[in-house]
């Protein structure tokens, strides 16, 4: 498997240092991304702890996606816009996740937020146009991915995207967060799906008191290395 240099925007947040951890286990080099850096040095600091082979640095968002071939957009969505905007020329030619999920939440409970663009992912795309955007890694649990790291998940990362190349490079670092490769979704567009269903999983999160994902049946065996 290439290793290829990850930073992860947003990296101080449980989804972010989750990932990274994970990468981290897998051999990827991995860069934790903030606007603070102090804030990414202590994240990258727990996951050595964790992992004390893995190779985690720390940086500003803004050397973090310079130093990276792929970089995870893992923010909230309230001021994604003016972050990718910022980024979009280090983001220009990268593999680029975006995981964002753009809910809100009321006294009924969590909602899909209504965004202009049809999606965070395709809201990126358009905002960094240069960039290889694929949509990925919306419905794993953050808790799950740090608390329960010898253990696979048995759930399936659903990968959408418009350039194959991007879609499989994203598919295949999955297997280091699941234990299996992505499941390719289709185009960007069916972000706009992808997104708000995070809001179903939370709300069952809610009522069963668990931590719940997606595993799609009927799919082939795909043999891959290991």
């Amino acid at each position: 498997m290439t290793r290829a240099t990850i930073a992860v925007i947003g990296g101080t947040g449980p989804q972010g240092r989750g990932l990274g951890y994970r990468w981290a286990r897998h051999g990827h080099p991995v860069v934790i991304g903030s606007r603070s850096v102090a804030r990414a040095e202590e994240t990258a600091e727990s996951i050595i702890r964790r992992e004390p082979d893995g190779k985690v640095e720390a940086a500003d968002n803004a050397a973090a996606a310079a130093m990276a071939d792929v970089v995870v957009v893992a923010v909230p969505y309230d001021g994604h816009a003016g972050l990718v905007e910022q980024l979009a020329d280090s983001l220009a030619g990268k593999v680029v996740v975006s995981c964002v999920n753009p809910l809100g939440f009321d006294a009924t409970g969590p909602y899909g937020l209504v965004v202009a663009a049809g999606s965070a992912a395709e809201e990126l795309a358009a905002l960094a146009p240069k960039a290889r955007v694929v949509g990925a890694f919306h419905h794993v649990s953050a808790p799950t991915l740090w608390r329960h790291g010898d253990q696979p998940h048995d759930e399936d990362v659903l990968v959408c995207g418009d350039d194959p190349d991007a879609k499989q490079v994203v598919i295949g670092l999955a297997r280091a967060v699941t234990g299996r490769d992505g499941v390719d979704a289709g185009a960007l567009r069916l972000a706009r799906h992808l997104e708000p269903m995070a809001a179903v999983l939370v709300s069952i999160n809610r009522r069963y008191q668990v931590r719940s994902g997606l595993l799609v049946s009927g799919l082939p065996e795909v043999p891959h290395p290991g």
